[in-house]
């Protein structure tokens, strides 16, 4: 359990280079056992090669015979003069059956009375190299070996058999193998496993490095959810150059990049509703303090006012009244445009016969002011799938603006006319228009910072923006050195405008 815990705390390069250090040394272990066993086996058919007419030269010697059979002294002592020659190998002389009959070995050495003879049969057949055969001085070793038959006048009597690796040479391969040969191969391993390891970590480092960068941009965009991680550099390239990491964080990216504008957009929305309570407060507070006033001084003053006066007086108050009815249905109607609880119910209808009817609800207040108030509309126009309410909404609250910031003996004009599939309805009068610095901010929620809420026009161009925004349009506005201001939105016959970021939007927006 501590093993497991502990190797949850390493990092995923300690993780993959303890991983390649264990698989490096068991790969070197295997590759050093298997060197050693090719190298000894080799070794065993290079002597078994090399050795291989030893016993067919001890089974020609003469000495070994005598009339009566084999001459028994005469084969002790040939066998001890070979060992004293040679003391790597050791003579035994067998029966057909393979029992020795004949052997040099000290007394008490012998731990076997028979051989199997099917290996020298094997390697009297020419068998592949090497073969082994039993070890008369061991109970179940095997080793190489060379065998020739012996005839003894004319007639098959057994066999020689040779052991090629007796036990002096045993003792002297266990005395070199225990001193020099494991250090050698030690420091082999050790020096093929440094090198592997190193080349290994190097080449895990650099393949985890953008992995590496990829969780500090991750763990910074957590320290600091506004902020935004640039794409690589490889993203432009195509697919094929990509691997899985540069895929992912290219994907990360771009899911930074969208969080990071939704945060900003979260932001700048949540500055302007701070922004917009504190500028609706001021502007409730105003006119209920002057509606309070007159109140209180006509229930402080009733007796000695004129009728005039009290009457002046409760026109006022009516007026500030009025005001804030108006701002409360407007910051109502704003707050469930924005907040998707106004659904839109689109029918096909005249943009034409629309103006005709907003004009006329319009006509008196004009007249009040000498205003001249004429629609501009061009023939054949089609008709527009959209929510007739809503679009009236717009035009009213255009026009309201532009009737109240145009002086007495003005004009204001709304044209409507073709352009392709779509209607564009353009709203002008000979105000005074719009300062420039107020343009940029005129449709979003008004700001008692900026000093223009009388100009701004309160939240009606607010509510404009976002009725056509519902619809897939806009409204902008549109410089005329010959007018005051000039508002502009476009409808078309499928009730759609124009898709933001299309080329008939940019078109539209120069």
């Amino acid at each position: 359990m501590m093993a497991r815990l502990s190797l949850s705390r390493w990092s995923l390069s300690q993780r993959l280079g303890a991983v390649f250090t264990v698989l490096l040394l068991a790969c070197c272990g295997a590759a050093a056992w298997l060197q050693m066993q090719s190298n000894e086996r080799h070794a065993q058919v290079v002597i078994q090669r090399v050795s291989s007419g030893l016993a067919a030269h001890i089974a020609g010697s003469s000495a070994l015979m005598e009339p009566g059979g084999l001459n028994q002294q005469a084969v002790r002592d040939l066998f001890h003069k070979l060992m004293d020659v040679n003391p790597s190998v050791e003579v035994y002389l067998l029966a057909p059956d393979g029992r020795i009959v004949a052997q040099a070995a000290p007394a008490g050495r012998l731990r076997r009375d028979r051989v199997d003879v099917a290996p020298i049969r094997r390697l009297l057949a020419g068998g592949e190299l090497p073969i082994f055969g039993d070890d008369p001085r061991s109970a179940g070793a095997q080793k190489v070996f060379n065998a020739a038959p012996l005839q003894v006048e004319g007639r098959g009597a057994g066999y020689v058999y040779v052991v090629l690796h007796g036990e002096q040479l045993d003792a002297m391969a266990q005395h070199v193998a225990g001193d020099d040969v494991p250090r050698t191969a030690l420091w082999a391993i050790a020096l093929v496993a440094g090198f592997g390891l190193l080349a290994g970590l190097v080449a895990f480092h650099w393949i985890t490095r953008p992995l590496r960068k990829l969780t500090d941009e991750v763990r910074r965009f957590g320290a600091d959810a506004s902020s935004t991680i640039a794409a690589p550099a490889t993203a432009a390239m195509g697919a094929q150059a990509r691997d899985e990491i540069t895929t992912l964080r290219s994907a990360f990216a771009q899911m930074t990049q969208r969080i990071g504008e939704q945060w900003r957009e979260l932001t700048t929305q949540d500055q302007q509703r701070r922004e917009l309570v504190a500028n609706i407060s001021h502007d409730l507070r105003t006119p209920l303090t002057s509606l309070h006033g007159y109140l209180e001084t006509l229930r402080v003053k009733a007796d000695v006012l004129s009728a005039a006066e009290r009457q002046r007086y409760l026109d006022v108050a009516l007026a500030q009244s009025r005001k804030v009815g108006r701002l409360a249905q407007e910051l109502f109607e704003l707050a469930r445009l924005e907040y998707g609880v106004v659904k839109l119910e689109k029918e096909r209808f005249s943009v034409a016969d629309l103006v005709q009817d907003v004009f006329q609800k319009f006509e008196l207040a004009a007249e009040s002011r000498k205003q001249c108030l004429t629609p501009v509309i061009a023939p054949d126009l089609p008709v527009v799938a959209a929510d007739v309410g809503m679009i009236e909404r717009v035009l009213t609250n255009l026009l309201d603006n532009a009737i109240r910031h145009t002086p007495p003996g003005g004009r204001i004009e709304v044209h409507v006319r073709r352009d392709g599939d779509a209607i564009d309805v353009l709203v002008s009068d000979t105000g005074p228009g719009i300062p420039v610095a107020l343009q940029k901010t005129l449709f979003v929620r008004p700001s008692i910072q900026s000093g223009m809420r009388d100009s701004a026009g309160g939240l009606g161009l607010v509510i404009v923006r976002r009725i056509l925004q519902l619809h897939g349009s806009d409204i902008r506005i549109v410089p005329r050195s010959a007018w005051g201001a000039t508002f502009q939105f476009r409808l078309n016959p499928a009730g759609v405008a124009r898709v933001v970021g299309s080329p008939l939007a940019r078109a539209y927006e120069q």
